[in-house]
C-alpha cells in the first residue's frame, strides 16, 4: 500500500470505480459532475496493487467567526473501496490532508460527516442542529407579486458561485473558494431546476433557489439558494409560494436567524393532517457536519468578543496526531497554553498558576468558541472540564448567535 497524491489522468478511473461501488455516482450527468469535482480537489490517494482504493479531498474557503472571515480547508470528499475497508485508511488519508492544509495556514477545518463518532477521532466536534422545514407552498403568507425569474441552468455556475459567496452570511458562515465545489453540485442533484434575479448593479445574479424535484406534484426540495438582503429573501419565499397550484411540499433549510415557520399558516394543523404522509408538513433538525480548530493562536488572534474578558489555563487534546508520522509538519494543536478571551483575544504556550484551568479536546474547545453549545452544557456531553465559577463566566462570555454554514460540502 503507497500514499500518493492524485493524478487525474492516472487515477480517475479507479477513482470513479469506488464512488460507484459506494453509490454516490448513479448516472452519466453525475460523472461528469464527479470529473469536475475531482480535477477541483487537492487530494490524496492510496493503492492496493497500483490502483486506487481510498481518496481524501480538501477544497479552500473561509469560515466567518463574528465579523471576521477566516481561512479555512473543507474536507469535501473521503471514500474507501469495497476492498480496502477497516484497514485505517480514510483516517490516515484524511489527517494528512488536513495536516497538509494546516501547515500551509489553514486555520480551521470543517467536514460533512455520515456519522457521529468517526471523526471525532481526528479532532472534530459536531456543529449546530440545521432544521429543514417541510411545509406546503400554498400555506406561505408572503403577501407580494412574484416578478418573473429567470431560468438557471447549470450552465450558470459562475453566477452562482458569485451570488453564494456574496450572500447576506452571518456568524459561522461558510464560503468555499474553489468554483468546482458549486459546479459539480449542480450537476451531482438530479432532476435540479434554478431559478433567480440578476438585480445587481452590473446585471449579476443576486438571489436564487436551486431544487431538486421528485415527481409531477413534488416533493421539491430547495437544495441551494441565497439573498443578500430580507426584501429578496421574500421575494424567493413568493417564488416557492407560487408552485402551490401543483407542488404539494416543499423542503428547504432554514437561513440564520430566520424562523419559517413564522411565514406558515396553520403550521400545527398542517402538521398532523400530513402525518406519516409522503408530503408530511414537518421541522427536522441534525448536526451533520463537524468542525476543529488548526491554529489555536491564530484563532484566539481572530477572535474579538463585543463584552467582557476571561484568562484561563487551556490543556488542550488533539487525537489527530496519533494518524500522523514523524514527518508531517503540523501535529496537531495539543498542549498547554494560556489563552485570554476580550475584545483582544490571544493564546501562547505555558501555564499560570494564579489562573483557572480548562481542560478539554480540541473538538470540545472548538464548539465552546465557535458557540455551537455553552460551556455548562458541553462540560455535561463533551471532553471539558473547569471551575465552575470559569464555566459560568464562559457561558456570559461566549453568547454567540448560532455558527451556521449555510453551504454543504
Amino acid at each position: 500500500m503507497e500514499i500518493v497524491t492524485y493524478q487525474p489522468e492516472q487515477d480517475e478511473k479507479a477513482v470513479m470505480r469506488i464512488f460507484k461501488e459506494v453509490g454516490w455516482i448513479e448516472n452519466k450527468k453525475q460523472e461528469k459532475g464527479a470529473r469536475i469535482y475531482f480535477n477541483g480537489q487537492r487530494a490524496l490517494i492510496a493503492k492496493i496493487n497500483g490502483e486506487a482504493e481510498c481518496f481524501a479531498g480538501t477544497m479552500p474557503g473561509v469560515i466567518k467567526y463574528l465579523n471576521k472571515d477566516l481561512s479555512f480547508t473543507a474536507v469535501t470528499g473521503v471514500v474507501t473501496s469495497r476492498i480496502a475497508r477497516k484497514q485505517g485508511l480514510a483516517g490516515k488519508l484524511t489527517a494528512r490532508v488536513i495536516a497538509r492544509d494546516a501547515a500551509e495556514g489553514a486555520l480551521v477545518a470543517g467536514l460533512g460527516i455520515f456519522e457521529q463518532g468517526y471523526y471525532n477521532r481526528l479532532g472534530f466536534g459536531s456543529g449546530v442542529y440545521e432544521n429543514w422545514i417541510n411545509f406546503d407552498p400554498a400555506n406561505l403568507v408572503v403577501d407580494r407579486q412574484v416578478r418573473t425569474p429567470q431560468r438557471l441552468t447549470a450552465d450558470n455556475y459562475r453566477e452562482i458561485q458569485q451570488a453564494l459567496e456574496k450572500r447576506r452570511r452571518g456568524h459561522g458562515s461558510i464560503s468555499i473558494t474553489k468554483i468546482n465545489s458549486v459546479q459539480a453540485e449542480l450537476h451531482w442533484i438530479k432532476d435540479g431546476f434554478g431559478l433567480g434575479y440578476f438585480d445587481g448593479k452590473n446585471g449579476e445574479l443576486t438571489h436564487f433557489i436551486w431544487c431538486k424535484s421528485d415527481g409531477e406534484i413534488g416533493p421539491y426540495e430547495v437544495v441551494l439558494y441565497a439573498f443578500q438582503e430580507a426584501d429578496q429573501f421574500l421575494e424567493l419565499m413568493a417564488l416557492i409560494k407560487s408552485f402551490g397550484d401543483q407542488i404539494r411540499m416543499v423542503r428547504m433549510r432554514e437561513p440564520a436567524g430566520i424562523q419559517v415557520q413564522d411565514l406558515i399558516k396553520q403550521p400545527f394543523r398542517w402538521r398532523q393532517l400530513t402525518q406519516k404522509n409522503k408530503f408530511e408538513n414537518i421541522n427536522r433538525a441534525t448536526a451533520y457536519y463537524q468542525i476543529r480548530i488548526c491554529d489555536l493562536i491564530g484563532c484566539m488572534r481572530k477572535t474579538h468578543l463585543p463584552f467582557g474578558e476571561a484568562q484561563f489555563n487551556l490543556k488542550l487534546s488533539d487525537p489527530i496526531s496519533n494518524y500522523l508520522d514523524n514527518s508531517s509538519p503540523w501535529q496537531g494543536v495539543a498542549g498547554d497554553y494560556i489563552v485570554t478571551l476580550g475584545k483582544v483575544s490571544n493564546a501562547h504556550p505555558g501555564t499560570n498558576p494564579d489562573i483557572p484551568t480548562l481542560i478539554a479536546s480540541v473538538g470540545a474547545f472548538t464548539r465552546l468558541w465557535m458557540g455551537v453549545r455553552p460551556a455548562s452544557g458541553l462540560a455535561i456531553t463533551d471532553d471539558l472540564k473547569a471551575p465552575q465559577e470559569l464555566i459560568m463566566e464562559l457561558d456570559v462570555l461566549l453568547r454567540l448567535p448560532e455558527p451556521k454554514p449555510e453551504w454543504d460540502f
